[in-house]
């Protein structure tokens, strides 16, 4: 599901990836609105699949983050605010958006890169 939520560079929050053409994307915010837009090929976009954050130990990607927040928080917004990881976990809950685990087939991916 974080394959297809972007960040752009110099537009505040998340965007929905609707479709796309040759040099651009169509997406759709994540907020109370739901306003479409273009986003062109000379813009900064990253998917929040490809985002990790590191730790004590390793890098643990954003879904395992995620899922733990969505644990520990059963699933519901957080009161606190720790810069732009509980502001996009707010978003993607208020969306309907709970479903942070990795498939089965990218977890396994994600390991054999990690490994290599």
């Amino acid at each position: 599901m974080l394959k297809t939520i972007l960040s752009i560079t110099g537009k505040p929050g998340l965007y929905k990836l609707v479709s796309q053409g040759k040099n651009m994307f169509i997406v759709e915010s994540l907020g109370d609105v739901k306003k479409r837009l273009p986003v062109h090929g000379n813009e900064k976009v990253i998917s929040l699949g490809d985002i990790a954050m590191f730790t004590d130990d390793a890098e643990v990607p954003l879904s395992k983050v995620f899922s733990i927040i969505a644990e520990k928080e059963n699933k519901n917004k957080v009161s606190l605010d720790v810069k732009k990881l509980i502001t996009w976990y707010n978003l993607l809950v208020t969306s309907g958006m709970t479903d942070f685990d990795l498939p089965e087939k990218e977890a396994k991916t994600e390991e054999t890169a990690e490994e290599a």
